[in-house]
């Protein structure tokens, strides 16, 4: 089969890598030959675009190649987006890889609150895919992500508030095209003092979450480091009306990991590809 194009990869660009400093330097060029050896067509480079300082975390919630992002006062503060060796990177590996379809993208965390900041940064009129990303929540005490506030906060609080910004964001900004890992507030949840996850608890702010994507216009991303096959069948049911593929890869080992198992899953609730693997999956009549 043909694969959809991997919507959601991070390179040395992205600040969480370590960035084109750091060990990272080189992901870029090592993914595309990873894409290439596996048979994908097209990709798309999403890097974080964050607004350095905006929320708060402890040491053991970052990667230890993180960690020294932490400043005195306990914010994740990190060097701002390069736009300009981002887009320089991305023309060098299209020259290098020419059948490889790659694509700009970027993935805007809290668009809804930091439109102004990113549109400083980089024209996103440039880029060909802008994800809308969900990261950090203030329940009171700031700006944190959602492994940072089960720690002081009941699990299903932080799990509704979460769900409950999704329409907030969808409302609050038209710089995006696709809703990335809804699910972001589940990999985090801790099962050894809550119990598994159950998503049946929070069925009705799931699909409130969705149908606000849906009624927005916007796609949904299939995040494929977990498969959950109840995100399709509600989204569906919600009337959602396309999606995309991402693996979220940060590493090149990982592009398009788990895509025929999610493709299958988009067939079963009515969805198909489009004319290129670039193109957005869409749902069609299903008798």
């Amino acid at each position: 089969m043909t694969l959809p194009a991997d919507s959601h990869v991070h390179s040395e660009w992205s600040w969480d890598t370590g960035g084109p400093a750091s060990a990272a330097a080189g992901r870029m060029r090592a993914t595309c030959a990873q894409a290439v050896r596996i048979g994908l067509e097209a990709i798309y480079f999403t890097e974080h675009l964050d607004v350095p300082g905006t929320w708060h975390a402890e040491p053991e919630d970052l990667m230890p190649h993180q960690q020294h992002l932490l400043n005195g006062a306990g914010t994740v503060d990190f060097a701002p987006f390069d736009a300009a060796g981002y887009l320089d990177a991305v023309d060098r590996v299209r020259h290098e890889f020419p059948d490889l379809r790659i694509h700009t993208g970027l993935e805007l965390g809290q668009p809804h609150l930091v439109g102004r900041q990113a549109a400083q940064l980089v024209d996103l009129g440039l880029i060909d895919r802008v994800l809308g990303s969900l990261h950090t929540l203030d329940l009171g005490d700031g700006p944190a992500e959602p492994h940072t506030l089960y720690r002081d906060h009941a699990p299903a609080e932080v799990m509704d508030a979460y769900l409950a910004q999704i329409p907030v964001m969808v409302a609050g900004s038209e710089v995006f095209e696709v809703v990335a890992h809804i699910d972001y507030a589940v990999r985090t949840w801790p099962a050894p003092s809550a119990g598994p996850f159950d998503q049946r608890r929070f069925e009705e702010g799931f699909r409130s979450a969705l149908r606000s994507i849906a009624q927005g216009g916007r796609a949904l991303e299939m995040n494929t480091r977990r498969l959950w096959p109840w995100i399709p069948q509600w989204w569906a049911d919600e009337g959602g009306a396309a999606v995309s593929f991402g693996s979220d890869a940060h590493t090149p080992d990982a592009v398009a990991s788990h895509f025929p198992e999610a493709t299958a899953m988009l067939e079963h609730v009515g969805f198909r590809p489009g004319r290129t693997p670039a193109e957005l999956w869409r749902r069609v009549h299903v008798l």
